[in-house]
């Protein structure tokens, strides 16, 4: 059956662009937070997305109003019974989001397509708690999700292969473009980028040059929109951090080991854009100063 209701769990950053999209395609979407100001907040981030995108006169004012009416919030698990699929995009923890599949579980009916946003953690994982691994995938969306194209679609060793592809021809509904992939730590993406991102890091402890050489060296060098240290601080140090410790842990490989200096500037609190520092200092947001970390 074509997938026509959506839910999706939490309404951050992620969520609130995932539920943007689904409605835009024509779907009609829950959107399910902790509480009733996540809710308001998720949704009013999505009213001024859709107002941009009428200024801009990518939409007219009724079709954003339309829109708009697919979109419901809510605190209730409850009422994403009636979905047909549910996105999961919370917290990167695999307790957290264990548990909540678990209730989900015990709530939806069994055709019901479970899907998780994760950028990092195993999806078998979290399907194994569930009764319905075959029809379990992973989703991962790219920030801002209104915004870029790609979406990494993830099976297991247990995904039946008739919802795999109901789920990339619903990711092209959506007006992306759809990657396969299997369930290997860090998929395709965080696969290529992290290690670089990592000796990026490293190129920096060991005096190879300075933050903005190296930055300006991707940049001008190999056509990259940003450069790496910048990048990590736009991604954040501290999901990087947690990202590159999954890794390593699955994979035991030097190239996915956090250097000592992302350690400590996570401890330091020293996260990037959101921390007002992180390899570059953002008292002034518009031009971000190099910091001096020696």
């Amino acid at each position: 059956m074509p997938i026509e209701k959506v839910g999706v769990v939490g309404c951050g950053l992620m969520g609130s662009g995932i539920g943007q999209v689904a409605a835009q395609a024509g779907c009609q979407v829950t959107v399910r937070e902790v509480s009733a100001e996540l809710v308001d907040k998720g949704l009013k981030s999505i009213e001024k997305n859709l107002q941009r995108l009428v200024e801009k006169g990518a939409l007219t004012a009724a079709q954003s109003g339309e829109v708009r009416g697919r979109l419901r919030g809510t605190t209730s698990l409850d009422d994403l019974r009636g979905c047909d699929l549910v996105i999961e995009a919370i917290i990167e923890q695999l307790p957290a989001k264990q548990e909540l599949y678990g209730a989900l579980d015990a709530i939806c009916p069994k055709p019901t397509i479970f899907a998780s946003n994760t950028s990092s953690i195993s999806i078998t994982e979290m399907a194994i708690v569930t009764q319905r691994p075959d029809r379990f995938l992973g989703l991962h969306f790219f920030n801002p999700v209104p915004v870029m194209k790609l979406v990494e679609v993830i099976r297991t060793i247990a995904t039946d292969p008739k919802v795999f592809d109901e789920i990339v021809k619903f990711a092209e509904r959506l007006g992306k473009t759809p990657v396969r992939t299997s369930d290997r730590t860090g998929f395709i993406v965080n696969r290529l980028l992290v290690p670089y991102l990592l000796d990026a890091v490293r190129a920096l402890e060991e005096g190879v040059a300075s933050i903005e050489d190296l930055d300006n060296s991707m940049k001008l060098g190999c056509g990259h929109p940003m450069g790496p240290l910048t990048l990590l601080d736009f991604v954040g140090l501290d999901t990087t951090y947690y990202i590159a410790n999954v890794m390593f842990d699955e994979f035991r490989e030097k190239r996915f080991a956090p250097p000592p200096l992302l350690k400590r500037m996570v401890l330091a609190g020293w996260n990037g854009r959101k921390a007002g520092r992180g390899f570059y200092d953002y008292s002034d947001p518009k031009n971000p100063k190099p910091m001096q970390l020696g």
